[in-house]
């Protein structure tokens, strides 16, 4: 190890040195919200968000949580809920005689009723921003809570401000491309074993050195 400004003759000093670095650390682990591919599914309960944004549940403490799992069930009222039977919010509740369901674009939630002829709106979806999503809490199995680092959401109609629309019988399938991922792992322990190497030939540079004074 030689630091810069450290003599060289009784003349020169070296203008940089050589200093052993101290490693290398991660900085953070963030979660990619961007938008996988929709896959159609034909389930009249299912819905993709096709861009930004989340779904507002409820959760257990009464607080709201945020998702993008769409694959949503009724429950005994007929209220729609997440897989893990959380409540979507705003609340929709599907009537007991609806014969079929049709859910727009804008996330405006119709049916048709037993013995009616057109359909009736029964509810909005509503979707929520975030101006840092990377900064969202993961609570597990899809759900977020929202924290300093995310903002405070920006509730509005899917469809608008940014917001990705609302498509019914979809569901948004994973935003990993395993292919590219693994090019990418391959990259990196190539990296790794390139740097590994240079490191291994500084050493013996810096052992002949010391041979040399001796």
């Amino acid at each position: 190890m030689k630091f810069a400004g450290t003599n060289t003759s009784a003349t020169t000093i070296s203008p940089t040195g050589i200093e052993v670095g101290v490693g290398v650390r991660s900085t953070s682990i963030q979660k990619h919200h961007t938008t996988g591919p929709i896959k159609e599914t034909g389930n009249e309960l299912d819905i993709a968000i096709a861009g930004k944004g989340f779904f507002q549940v409820q959760l257990p403490d009464g607080t709201i949580g945020y998702t993008r799992d769409g694959a949503f069930k009724k429950d005994e009222t007929g209220q729609l809920t997440t897989s893990d039977g959380y409540p979507l919010i705003p609340n929709i509740v599907i009537p007991a005689d609806a014969t079929f369901v049709e859910i727009g674009n804008d996330g405006t939630v119709s049916v048709k009723q037993a013995g009616q002829i057109g359909s009736v709106n029964i509810g909005q979806i509503e979707t929520a921003l975030f101006i840092n999503p990377a900064g969202l809490h993961s609570l597990g199995d899809n759900n977020y809570i929202n924290t300093n680092a995310s903002g405070d959401p920006i509730v509005g109609v899917p469809g608008l401000e940014g917001r990705g629309q609302t498509k019914h019988k979809f569901l948004e399938t994973a935003n990993v491309q395993l292919v590219v991922e693994m090019t990418d792992l391959i990259s990196g322990q190539r990296a790794y074993e390139a740097g590994s190497k240079a490191i291994t030939t500084s050493d013996e540079m810096l052992q002949t050195v010391n041979g040399l004074k001796r």
